[in-house]
């Protein structure tokens, strides 16, 4: 997974709910800005992450990412 091919990129978590997107990629983690009114940056281990149909994918719900 490139750097700068994944930035701009939606992070999905289980069941395809959309976490957020990604920001800035960096060698350990990316950076995952959420949607909503008070957006939050999510810092997402890159081993955590994997390549799906022109997303991203984590093995988690969207409350477990921002916890």
């Amino acid at each position: 997974m490139e750097e700068q091919s994944v930035v701009g990129k939606r992070l999905l978590g289980l069941g395809g709910a959309r976490i957020g997107t990604v920001d800035a990629a960096f060698a350990d983690y990316l950076l995952v800005r959420t949607a909503g009114l008070l957006p939050v940056d999510l810092y997402v281990p890159r081993p955590d992450v994997a390549e799906g149909d022109g997303t991203l994918l984590v093995d988690c719900s969207p409350r477990e990412a921002y916890e």
